[in-house]
């Protein structure tokens, strides 16, 4: 752990990894995000990516901002599996 200023009298601690770590650390990642869940896409198929889903959402909740849809209803996964 390493001190570091966060403001002008506060300090935290901040971890560093070191190559091995970070390169475990983005592997894991990488299964969550590729990992397929059982939501319906927007545009065809049953099934998609985490990483699919989290971009699809994004757009819908654009949309709802820019008032191109009126509903925005969040489209969640049930039961992940775990990573």
């Amino acid at each position: 752990m390493k001190k570091e200023n966060i403001g002008r009298k506060k300090q935290g601690k901040r971890e560093y990894l070191n190559n091995w770590q970070t390169r475990d650390l983005m592997k894991k990642m990488n299964l969550c995000f590729y990992q397929v869940v059982n939501v319906p896409r927007m545009t065809v198929g049953k099934k998609q990516s985490v990483e699919t889903l989290i971009i699809e959402e994004a757009l819908l909740f654009a949309k709802y901002l820019r008032r191109e849809i009126n509903k925005w209803k969040p489209r969640i996964v049930v039961n992940p599996r775990r990573c």
